[in-house]
């Protein structure tokens, strides 16, 4: 049986995430970063606690010590690190935190894999936030793309990144980036543009609130459901050489696009009630995402399960039994 560790196993990706490993026979480890609402800590993944009770660990990215703690008694075959402060927008407000929990805690796990066990695999979460407004003349953005990022939350990305291939290259690390764009789910965080828009467009016709405010509704994102992309995040692994690969659909859409699906879903007509705020605007606008997922592809075929549209059905079916609770 394969040990494998998750950092941040309590989020969107990491629960998806335990999920699939198990089902694969793993024994499945995970950080969590302690907060003092313990009942919300662990939400994503109170279903799986029978399974991994006892293989829950409080630790932080910023806090090497406890990383190397826990992987010392561990001894995990692979590891994936999703932990980050993940929010873009935040990450303006909080660049020093952001940077410390990405850039230097993917490098606290680099040189513990270096120093204590070499043959350990890791899984690093790149974004596509990391192009910035790059894209290639065909409007994809691929391994290839030059990266410019235009926040903090895509700079500390990008370092970690270059991380990965420099020891990866320098100490022969089985040490991968996964390049993943627009990932949602109904355990996708409610400051994240697709469930907010779901959730409050489901207050509205309930009546509960009177409208939704959001950024720019013309960006564009390569969106799928998170479910697909931990599969690849697991088949990266499994290759027999690392190497950074893009996580993608290949399509992409709107936030306009999203509020018209979602709306005319529910019966209402979005303009009618969205209404654009400068709040929610970033210092630098990150126009449009679409990826192009060949190279993975031809290294192992990737098998999308959900569209766009039924990825926002889900969603919205999510939302509404639990508006209605």
């Amino acid at each position: 049986m394969k040990k494998v560790l998750i950092t941040g196993i309590n989020g969107q990706d990491g629960s998806y995430l335990a999920e699939f490993l198990l089902e694969k026979d793993y024994e499945v480890h995970g950080t969590l970063k302690r907060n003092s609402v313990s009942e919300n800590q662990t939400a994503r993944i109170d279903h799986l606690y029978p399974r991994i009770k006892n293989n829950l660990y409080h630790a932080d990215m910023c806090d090497m010590a406890s990383l190397l703690s826990i992987i010392k008694e561990i001894e995990p075959d692979e590891i994936y690190n999703l932990a980050a402060q993940s929010h873009v927008k935040v990450s303006f407000n909080e660049p020093s935190y952001t940077l410390n929990t990405i850039a230097n805690g993917t490098l606290s796990l680099l040189e513990i894999i270096r120093l204590i066990n070499p043959s350990i695999k890791l899984y690093q979460a790149s974004s596509s936030e990391m192009f910035g407004n790059s894209c290639d003349e065909d409007g994809f953005q691929r391994e290839t793309t030059p990266m410019n990022p235009v926040s903090p939350y895509a700079c500390a990305k990008l370092c970690a990144y270059n991380l990965v291939k420099c020891y990866r290259e320098s100490y022969d690390l089985f040490a991968s980036n996964g390049i993943l764009f627009n990932h949602e789910s109904p355990r996708r965080g409610t400051t994240f543009v697709t469930n907010k828009v779901v959730r409050e467009a489901i207050k509205i016709r309930k009546g509960l609130v009177d409208k939704i405010y959001l950024g720019n509704l013309k960006s564009t994102r390569d969106w799928g459901h998170a479910k697909d992309y931990v599969r690849m995040m697991w088949s990266i692994l499994q290759l027999e050489k690392p190497d950074d690969y893009v996580c993608a659909t290949g399509s992409s859409n709107s936030v306009l696009d999203l509020c018209e699906y979602v709306f005319s879903t529910l019966g209402l007509d979005y303009r009618d009630y969205v209404v654009q705020d400068s709040r929610f605007f970033r210092p630098t606008e990150l126009r449009n995402l679409k990826g192009c997922p060949d190279k993975l592809n031809k290294a192992v075929p990737i098998q999308y399960s959900y569209t766009f549209e039924s990825m926002l059905d889900e969603m919205i079916a999510y939302w509404e039994e639990r508006i209605n609770a």
